[in-house]
């Protein structure tokens, strides 16, 4: 049972809201977050509401159960009622204790997503070339912006490492759930045998940080600048304009140099930056998550993996909750992605919840 006291807060914070904003005398800033919380509340007020009734319609129900004199129409009614006053009783319950979950602040938040081909060389550089495509198709289709922020390609056209940016509604809360090993069962090109081979690339998801939510010190950093070279470097390395940029104290390192410009590659090593050491930040003060954002991702190492994607057989199963789906391709191309995505995420709330 939720705690009455905890129910009636939350009616009080409502009609409180309420008579605030119908008053006229917020200023701008407070306005729209008032606002945004009157709002959370307006959809769970009602469920508050007959949750914190539950008690004493169930007794009235209960007397005309238990009084002799009433007649066996009334009964049937009453426990016909009781019957669906206890089915809402357990979903406005759910519904509350959904709510009353500690919120994920990063929830919200834009995304940086980095792609890396683990085990099976040219072959797992191709499956991670696949993989963001398919985030790209997933951004298209939910209207997200994915801005790339660095990328290394392979001999055979596959991505060796890709790092974007992603902006739209809640990105993180959605994509958070791909960070892992994802593993790839096909039979490659240059297989002349036929042979199935399983390869796989590393997924991180971070939450973008902005300045607002880490200071970093300038004292703190190490900037070397370097010319550019290599693939895609050849334009642009009569100049120094690479960016090593070195955080001392946790000896997190990013090196940027796809722009032209010293100044842009700061600003983009900057931006990976601050996401690692956020999430650094958030997996020290949350105990539930990897101390160590590469434990978070794996080492590519084929047997540690979330999800498989099987070409011969056309599915692709995520292992975290041990479901599989006989869409392969419409989940390459986007369309079946929130389906995983979904059960995944009310996995999670099932988990949370039997915490309380």
């Amino acid at each position: 049972m939720i705690p009455e006291k905890t129910i009636e807060e939350l009616i009080s914070r409502h009609s409180s809201l309420e008579k605030d904003l119908a008053s006229g005398k917020i200023d701008k800033k407070h306005f729209a977050e008032k606002s945004k919380e009157y709002s959370d509340l307006n959809e769970i007020v009602e469920s508050a509401k007959k949750y914190s009734s539950y008690m004493n319609d169930k007794n009235e129900l209960e007397k005309i159960l238990n009084d002799k004199n009433s007649d066996e129409e009334l009964i049937k009614m009453a426990q016909v009622e009781l019957s669906d006053l206890n089915l809402q009783f357990n979903k406005n319950e759910k519904k509350l204790k959904l709510f009353l979950l500690p919120k994920d602040e990063a929830d919200k938040k834009n995304a940086i997503i980095e792609i890396r081909a683990g085990t099976g060389g040219l072959e797992a550089s191709l499956f991670a070339g696949d993989l963001f495509k398919m985030y790209e198709k997933v951004c298209h289709k939910k209207k997200w912006s994915l801005e790339l922020i660095s990328i290394s390609r392979s001999d055979a056209g596959g991505l060796k490492e890709v790092i974007a940016s992603i902006k739209g509604n809640n990105i993180y809360s959605t994509l958070k759930y791909e960070s892992g090993v994802h593993r790839v069962q096909r039979v490659p090109d240059t297989e002349t045998q036929g042979r199935v081979h399983t390869s796989a690339a590393t997924v991180a998801v971070l939450p973008e940080a902005e300045e607002v939510d880490l200071k970093i010190n300038e004292n703190d950093l190490r900037i070397d600048v370097f010319r550019a070279g290599g693939p895609g470097g050849q334009s642009v390395n009569t100049t120094d304009s690479a960016v090593r940029i070195t955080h001392i104290p946790t000896g997190l390192s990013v090196s940027q140099q796809d722009e032209k410009s010293q100044h842009k590659n700061k600003a983009k090593g900057m931006k990976i930056l601050r996401a690692r050491l956020y999430e650094l930040e958030r997996s020290r003060i949350d105990e539930e998550r990897s101390a160590d954002r590469k434990s978070k991702i794996g080492s590519g190492d084929r047997s540690e993996r979330i999800r498989t994607y099987n070409f011969p057989q056309g599915r692709v199963t995520d292992h975290r909750i041990n479901l599989t789906l006989h869409k392969l391709e419409e989940f390459l191309e986007g369309e079946a992605f929130d389906e995983i995505i979904e059960s995944l995420s009310l996995k999670a709330q099932e988990e949370s919840l039997s915490k309380l």
